[in-house]
């Protein structure tokens, strides 16, 4: 069974705009600047695209984690998925969605991941997890927003 959650950002910053920051690897790095996160292999800099991977370095939990994702799917500028390939959890499948409407753009950001050993992962899922990561997405998603014309 896998946990899943919902993140929806709003901002009057134009979806291409958004779309490209959402996939930069510079701006993912700014945003998660206090894990410590860098990008180690693959794209290292600039936008990731269709098909392209990053092996991103970070301190989570006080402990050193390595995760690579693949963009797995992309259609320019209405969404993007980002998989994890290799890392620590048993899946992750990131669903990043921008619409437009009156206002300007709409990000939706989709997650749904699953931890590893058995019923002690699935207990962390709950317990930290969920709230752990659904705080780092908000995170990023304030900083992506922050410098968002008036």
């Amino acid at each position: 069974m896998a946990v899943t959650f919902e993140c929806t950002t709003r901002t009057s910053m134009p979806r291409e705009e958004l779309f490209d920051l959402a996939r930069s690897i510079d701006a993912h790095k700014d945003s998660m600047a206090q894990s410590k996160e860098e990008a180690v292999a693959g794209v290292m800099s600039g936008l990731i695209s269709l098909g392209q991977e990053v092996t991103w370095r970070a301190w989570h939990f006080g402990v050193p984690i390595r995760m690579t994702s693949r963009i797995t799917e992309m259609q320019a500028p209405i969404y993007f998925v980002d998989e994890q390939v290799k890392g620590p959890f048993r899946r992750f499948r990131h669903v990043h969605e921008f619409t437009e409407d009156s206002d300007g753009t709409v990000m939706v950001d989709r997650v749904e991941f699953g931890a590893p050993f058995g019923p002690i992962g699935r207990l962390a899922e709950k317990l930290v997890l969920a709230r752990y990561l659904h705080q780092l997405i908000e995170q990023r998603n304030q900083h992506l927003t922050a410098g968002e014309r008036a």
